[in-house]
């Protein structure tokens, strides 16, 4: 009987309280500051990991644009080439240029601009626009400019069209160009105003917020530049060839991101002194962009 009441009740083992200064804690990594190039890259690459949220997103954008209509996007197509049209023809009689020459230099010179005036213009409002889901929504603000960049990327493939109609009736060697492989250096040229334009919208995005008088001062800088830039004229023409002020038109940083890719598409000899610039501003842009992301990307959601 002594045996099983000891089995039943077996001794109960004594606890030794230790002081917090005696329990052993786990190693914790110290916590990152909310102002750190560490939070802007984590939430670019958060922002990178949602991309099936902001492709469809941007995809939406252009679909919901042209809602209800019979032939749908390609609408952008049409548009894109009625204007590099009438443009080609316009400038091909004021500059005394053959229209072989002029219209796919205009043609490709508007789409190139279209990409980069839509991420400057679009970029300006790219939180102001998104207030609901920026409030709404637990994601990185990145989203957002990925969703810019992806729509605008969209317009320029779509644009593209024109493009081949334009070199298959002016094929290249009327205009003093040739087929070749360099022409595949309009890639890495479009990855390259991608990277740009990403910059440019983060920074002129969260500038905007706090400033709401920068987007309509952005629209009219934007439309100066466009007649300041060599889009739709030619500025190695023999008319404005012995004019002092054309030399003053590689100053415009512009003119380096259009011709770095127009050279390529229309296969002409590659300058690569336009390389060298678009590369340095690059630079310069993704380091801006980096320190107002890194400073004032919490703020956004305050200011919208």
């Amino acid at each position: 009987m002594d045996h099983w009441q000891a089995s039943a009740n077996p001794p109960v083992p004594s606890l030794t309280v230790q002081s917090p200064s005696t329990v052993e804690q786990p190693d914790q990594a110290p916590p990152v500051p909310s102002r750190s190039f560490a939070r802007a890259r984590q939430d670019l690459t958060q922002g990178w990991r949602n991309r099936q949220l902001w492709a469809h997103l941007g995809w939406q954008d252009i679909k919901q644009q042209y809602r209800r209509s019979v032939i749908g996007p390609l609408w952008i197509t049409i548009s894109m080439a009625v204007t590099a049209t009438a443009l080609g023809i316009l400038y091909s009689g004021l500059m005394g240029q053959p229209l072989e020459r002029q219209l796919p230099y205009v043609a490709v010179g508007f789409i190139v601009w279209n990409f980069i005036g839509g991420c400057v213009n679009e970029g300006a409002n790219v939180f102001i626009a998104n207030e609901g889901l920026i409030k709404h929504l637990p994601a990185p603000i990145s989203v957002h400019v990925y969703r810019l960049v992806w729509r605008q990327t969209l317009l320029f493939l779509h644009n593209l069209v024109v493009y081949v109609a334009v070199l298959l009736i002016f094929p290249p060697w009327n205009y003093g160009g040739h087929i070749s492989f360099s022409m595949l250096l309009a890639v890495p040229a479009l990855l390259l105003l991608m990277v740009n334009g990403l910059a440019v919208s983060t920074f002129v995005g969260i500038v905007s917020t706090r400033f709401r008088d920068i987007p309509p001062i952005t629209g009219s800088v934007v439309q100066m530049l466009f007649f300041m830039t060599p889009v739709a004229w030619i500025y190695d023409s023999q008319l404005l060839h012995n004019s002092p002020r054309v030399k003053y038109a590689e100053l415009n940083p512009f003119l380096h991101y259009v011709e770095m890719i127009r050279q390529p598409m229309l296969g002409q000899p590659i300058v690569w002194r336009h390389w060298y610039v678009v590369l340095v501003a690059t630079v310069v842009l993704t380091g801006l962009a980096a320190i107002f992301l890194r400073n004032y990307r919490a703020r956004v959601s305050y200011w919208v």
